[in-house]
């Protein structure tokens, strides 16, 4: 009886699996240094403290911090979103929008919206008395309110730099 010589071969390995996914976000460590980031950075830290500066009180009382509050919260929330953009890079990757155009007007919004959140804050503070919980969160909420809107500006100011340079470029 022949039996057929089995023949023991040695399998090499295959091509990785294509299901395997990879990233091209990568994380812009020099971002935060940069004065944009430095404003974005200042933008989301003062931005959350007027918000939760005012959200501790009893500001439902006096419907004109309604709108302070809607404000706050929603430039803190767009601010992170634009932020986390920024720091991964994703403004590079994504061509069809015009970044510098949008982060031109999304600044001048914000300066705006923010002034006008920052007086309403400052005038509904007399509607607290003085030396309360109340009274002094308000005032912190209205001082953090100012100082967004300062950054904010400068922000705008820096995207109207940037937005003319790439403007002149075309």
């Amino acid at each position: 009886m022949d039996r057929a010589a089995v023949v023991v071969g040695h399998r090499t390995p295959t091509a990785p699996e294509c299901n395997i996914s990879t990233s091209t976000l990568a994380f812009d460590q020099h971002f935060t240094k940069t004065a944009k980031g430095k404003l974005l950075l200042a933008e989301i830290v003062f931005g959350m403290l007027v918000w939760i500066l005012l959200g501790g009180t009893d500001y439902f009382r006096l419907p004109a911090l309604y709108w302070v509050m809607f404000v706050a919260v929603l430039f803190w929330v767009l601010t992170v979103c634009l932020f986390v953009i920024y720091l991964t890079g994703v403004h590079r990757r994504i061509h069809q929008v015009p970044w510098t155009t949008l982060y031109l007007c999304f600044n001048c919004t914000a300066t705006a919206l923010y002034l006008v959140t920052a007086v309403v804050g400052a005038l509904s503070v007399n509607h607290a008395i003085r030396g309360r919980h109340n009274y002094n969160s308000w005032a912190a909420s209205a001082f953090f309110a100012f100082l967004t809107t300062v950054c904010y500006a400068g922000s705008s100011y820096l995207s109207y730099r940037t937005w003319k340079t790439t403007e002149e470029g075309k």
